[in-house]
């Protein structure tokens, strides 16, 4: 596959050795390019802009600017990629403020060779990364506490929605990937991709979680 089809990556972490062993594996990937890697926040956001990343692996926890901080301003950067927060365990508070940062999902440091190449892909294409039951198990901490202004926001954002894509936003807060929705409502991959580009832009957000956590918060699921 030609460098211009590659799917670009960035990898971000403040220990050298976890850079070199994620580029090593990603490397050996045909369609991935890895085009830069960055010890900081800081260094990731001016590298970014040098380099374009479509998809961004970010450890979430770094000196200085961490990768919280890094994530919102990554995402608001004039070519914004998907970002997936890095971590070495899935328990991590960090990871909820991640996802509600923007992230498109998480992956532990220690994933598989094979498995770290898909979820690269999936982020590039949009798909889920996190599991369903990590996804529920997510949107439950977020929405524990009763907030009715948080409800009434996420009632308004929904209520922008058609049905068909308030159908898909519910979906998605199933855990369902873009190919489940799609064979549930019977629309090709390219009508569901369509709606939940749309979804995004009318609830303000990037990322699948943020998108369930909304339809929770509404009491529309």
């Amino acid at each position: 596959m030609s460098p211009t089809t590659a799917i670009r990556v960035m990898v971000v972490d403040d220990d050298p050795m976890v850079i070199t062993g994620i580029k090593g594996i990603l490397r050996a990937a045909e369609d991935i390019d890895v085009v830069g890697s960055a010890m900081s926040g800081e260094e990731a956001i001016e590298k970014a802009a040098l380099h374009y990343p479509e998809v961004v692996l970010m450890d979430i926890r770094m000196p200085g600017i961490g990768g919280i901080e890094a994530i919102g301003r990554l995402l608001n950067s004039v070519r914004p990629p998907r970002v997936v927060a890095l971590t070495s365990m899935d328990s991590d508070d960090h990871l909820f403020r991640a996802l509600e940062a923007g992230a498109a999902g998480y992956l532990l440091k220690d994933i598989g060779p094979v498995e770290l190449a898909v979820a690269v892909r999936k982020a590039q294409a949009g798909e889920p990364i996190l599991a369903p039951q990590s996804m529920r198990q997510m949107i439950a901490k977020v929405t524990s506490s009763p907030d009715h202004h948080l409800q009434r926001e996420a009632e308004t954002l929904l209520a922008e929605l058609t049905e068909r894509e308030l159908e898909v936003a519910e979906l998605v807060a199933e855990g369902l990937s873009n190919q489940e929705i799609a064979a549930r409502t019977f629309m090709s991959l390219a009508t569901v991709k369509t709606h939940l580009n749309r979804i995004n832009i009318k609830l303000d957000t990037n990322n699948r979680v943020r998108v369930a956590t909304t339809v929770v918060r509404a009491r529309k699921f």
